[in-house]
């Protein structure tokens, strides 16, 4: 094999190996805040608080509600969804436009273990898609396109709940 084709071989592994990555994206917007931090509560099935004190909203996504004297259909396991996959592990946090919302929390896309938990909280059937622009702009078709699989399929939620409260 001439050296140009050897070369360009190695290109295309690294370029496949990279696309094929289970590993979340490098933190974008660290001005944000912290692009690591242990997880120290699940407040509810989208929002979590770190171990200093900080509240996270997760991007594009609705749970049912389980605070604040609620409890819609599903909230319960969605929070319970959240806690196990994030309570007490260190998350990646990457941040899209904004940094907060109207109540101070950050907003960001959260990743435990190389799997983001805000499309997995959309595809197995725990939460809605909520887009509040400018964040989620570039991401939401693929969290609509998780939420009609899940759908479809009546994981979650949409098998479980006659009324589903977080879809608008």
């Amino acid at each position: 094999m001439g050296r140009v084709a050897a070369l360009t071989m190695i290109g295309l592994l690294v370029l496949l190996t990279a696309c094929g990555s289970d590993e979340p994206a490098p933190c974008d917007n660290s001005h944000c805040g912290p692009c690591e931090a242990k997880v120290k509560r699940a407040v509810d099935g989208d929002t979590i608080e770190l171990e200093d004190g900080t509240k996270v909203r997760y991007l594009l996504v609705d749970t049912p509600e389980s605070t604040g004297g609620k409890k819609d259909c599903y909230g319960t396991e969605a929070k319970a969804f959240n806690a196990d996959l994030v309570v007490g592990k260190t998350v990646q946090l990457n941040y899209d436009v904004q940094c907060r919302d109207m109540f101070g929390r950050l907003l960001a896309y959260v990743s435990v273990g190389g799997r983001e938990v805000n499309s997995l909280l959309i595809e197995r059937g725990y939460a809605c898609v909520l887009h509040i622009p400018p964040n989620g702009t570039s991401r939401v078709d693929g969290y609509e396109q998780l939420k009609f699989a899940a759908k479809a399929a009546k994981k979650g939620l949409w098998g479980a709940c006659e009324t589903v409260t977080c879809e608008k």
